[in-house]
């Protein structure tokens, strides 16, 4: 069923580093530095803003009002989201509905997270865990795996396990997923926002410590610190705004849930949300109104969930980007990269830039924005507008939280998009798409709303 409703635009983005997580900033302190560069961006000030949907994974209720309270005090609704990994992109898709339903016309979605050292855990000890289920599930199908028995942290596993499963259906193996790692690990040499920018090579990959059977300490994301923030905006807003030289179109979002199949398939790589994955995908293509290899033709740029290079493999294939079984040979190829058919993760991913959970989905939105205005410089992927469509190619995200939840999005230059005149780029006094810098007191002033309150702000971190 279409619902496809208003038009949706992003008009302006902002985005921390994403950091070793070290306790050495608060969610508010992040917080308040992308939602600065984003406003900053859009040329409006907090008081345009209707709405805010603020999403993180650890920390305490009402985290959002608190960082948002730095930028002003007006009385708008503020919702606090948690959706495991893919937080971020949840309140982005809770922004964009109030969007395209006609409720707003200038919705904030904002995320940060302030993580612990080592791998993912729960913050309640005294009650199962949703994931636990997960877990279990997985497990019970090793035995049918080549591989056997697995080992490692559950997430990993749970991710290495359904790579095995693809690796023992279609031929592919470690080496592919290397190759993916040090793809991802290259790219982020080009992103100063990256947590690492190291450029590992395939054999320093394979030669990183195993986590699990199928996956080193290269193939995996880390842990992050970091905030990130997207302002969604009608057209109407966009054109009083004057800011039709630097929208990107949201064509497309979708948010999808797990089904039957996750545990009734008996398959390691459902259990990772395979299929949920593909129904989002799906559903974006068609309510843009493209079918099969026609829409994933017209993709030129992606960033997809890449907590794992297990999981941008078995990626590929779900979003359908390459023929069913054929991502392997889709990495052999160089068609994820640059000079290939799609250039996947050019931010450098998960496994290299960082993994805020609250963060991910709203900078991948970051990322592809940035491409799609052609501002990403180093980064930049080419021959996006080199096809007929003044348009150009379709920008994609993927953004993955087992549990589960999905939200894939398509992102195109709208065909009133012109270039010139003042921009993003100039009120922040840089090219934000690939230098990263710290805010200060005079942007914040810039930004905030005229109801704001002095003791708060002087409590603000910088």
């Amino acid at each position: 069923m279409s619902r496809r409703g208003a038009r949706s635009f992003i008009i302006g983005v902002g985005c921390t580093a994403f950091s070793k997580p070290r306790g050495l900033r608060t969610t508010e302190e992040m917080g308040l530095e992308a939602g600065t560069k984003a406003l900053l961006d859009a040329g409006i000030t907090y008081d345009a803003v209707e709405a805010a949907f603020v999403g993180y994974c650890y920390g305490d209720s009402t985290a959002g009002q608190r960082a948002l309270y730095q930028l002003g005090m007006t009385g708008i609704p503020i919702s606090n989201v948690n959706n495991n990994c893919s937080t971020g992109s949840t309140a982005l898709y809770n922004a964009n509905t109030l969007i395209k339903g006609g409720l707003a016309d200038c919705v904030l979605a904002l995320g940060f997270e302030r993580m612990a050292r080592g791998s993912l855990g729960t913050a309640y000890p005294d009650r199962e865990s949703p994931i636990k289920v997960f877990n279990e599930a997985s497990a019970e199908l090793e035995d049918g795996l080549s591989a056997g028995k697995n080992h490692g942290p559950g997430a990993p596993r749970m991710f290495a396990n359904g790579a095995q499963e693809y690796f023992d259906r279609y031929g592919a193996n470690i080496n592919h997923l290397a190759q993916i790692a040090s793809k991802n690990h290259k790219h982020s040499v080009n992103n100063p926002y990256s947590q690492f920018r190291d450029g590992w090579s395939v054999e320093q990959v394979l030669a990183a410590p195993m986590i699990s059977k199928q996956l080193t300490k290269y193939m995996c994301s880390p842990t992050s610190d970091g905030g990130a923030c997207c302002i969604i905006a009608s057209e109407g807003f966009v054109r009083k705004h004057g800011l039709e030289n630097q929208a990107i179109e949201i064509v497309a979002l979708a948010l999808t849930t797990d089904e039957p199949a996750t545990f009734e398939s008996k398959s390691a790589m459902e259990v990772v949300g395979f299929s949920m994955s593909k129904s989002a995908a799906d559903y974006v293509f068609a309510e843009a109104g493209l079918h099969g290899r026609e829409g994933r033709d017209q993709v030129g740029v992606v960033e997809l969930h890449d907590c794992f290079a297990a999981n941008e493999l078995i990626t590929y294939d779900a979003l359908g980007l390459c023929e069913p079984g054929q991502a392997h040979k889709m990495v052999e190829r160089g068609d994820n990269t640059y000079g290939g058919k799609y250039v996947i993760n050019p931010s450098g991913g998960l496994e290299a830039k960082g993994h805020p959970l609250g963060a991910t989905g709203l900078g991948m939105h970051f990322y592809i924005t940035m491409q799609l205005r052609q501002w990403a410089g180093p980064m930049q992927a080419p021959g996006l507008f080199d096809i007929p469509d003044k348009r150009g190619k379709y920008g994609m995200v993927h953004n993955i939280g087992l549990g589960g939840a999905v939200v894939c999005s398509l992102l195109r230059r709208p065909e009133f998009f012109k270039e010139g005149g003042e921009d993003g780029r100039k009120r922040l006094g840089y090219n934000h798409a690939y230098e990263c810098r710290s805010v200060t007191r005079a942007d914040v002033d810039k930004v905030k709303a005229r109801k704001s309150s002095p003791y708060i702000l002087e409590r603000a971190k910088l």
